[in-house]
């Protein structure tokens, strides 16, 4: 499988997860100075920019790979331009790419996605909602298979592997919890068509994955 954005925090935690099960994990980064962290989690990085590179192109550099994690993401800081390259339209590049190669897609969102958000928020979070809520609308309607996490509030606290899924108000989890669901959702394809919001929680995450496919 391969992750798209595969330097960013809950990429290397997910790939690590994936290597350790004996899975091979491409970690797809744009900057060649990331590839040992990628290959120190024990994945191997490709080197390809989803702001320039085609569909075709970014399908030909990963190979062959039986689902793609788009955990890629302007991040804090960057514009609402670069927001709509990234989030939005590197998602759709991605959908194009899983086609090619005939590969499942999990994107993670976020918790609130579809809500109205405050009136004090600024235009870069603005930006970042309409480019997050656009990929998820087009995902959902592609013809791929597909799931879309939607995490709460991020933290960096120890996993728990306990979690809580569903339709949910926001709240806190850990990268490391949800790089555990994301692990599991990667390799279990019955799972396809969900979306679904994250949480710490009480549930083993083994245990919150299996209802996803009841």
């Amino acid at each position: 499988m391969a992750i798209i954005g595969g330097h960013g925090q809950i990429a290397l935690r997910t790939t690590a997860l994936l290597s350790a099960a004996g899975h091979r994990v491409l970690g797809v980064i744009r900057n060649p100075d990331h590839a040992a962290d990628v290959e120190r989690a024990g994945g191997e990085a490709v080197l390809a920019d989803i702001e320039q590179a085609t569909a075709e192109q970014l399908a030909a550099a990963i190979g062959a790979a039986d689902a793609l994690l788009f955990a890629a993401g302007a991040g804090p800081g960057s514009g609402p331009a670069r927001k709509e390259t990234v989030d939005h339209q590197g998602a759709l590049t991605t959908m194009g790419a899983a086609k090619a190669l005939s590969a499942a897609v999990v994107q993670i969102s976020y918790i609130g996605v579809a809500n109205t958000p405050p009136a004090s928020v600024g235009d870069d979070f603005l930006a970042y909602q309409g480019a997050k809520y656009a990929a998820d609308l087009a995902l959902a309607a592609s013809t791929l298979d597909w799931v879309i996490v939607r995490p709460g509030t991020l933290t960096d606290e120890p996993g728990t592997g306990r979690v809580t899924v569903g339709e949910l108000e926001r709240g806190p989890v850990s990268r490391d919890n949800v790089a555990e669901v994301l692990a599991q959702v990667l390799v279990r394809p019955e799972l396809s068509g969900s979306s679904f919001d994250l949480l710490d929680g009480e549930t083993p995450v083994s245990d919150a994955v299996n209802a996803l496919a009841k």
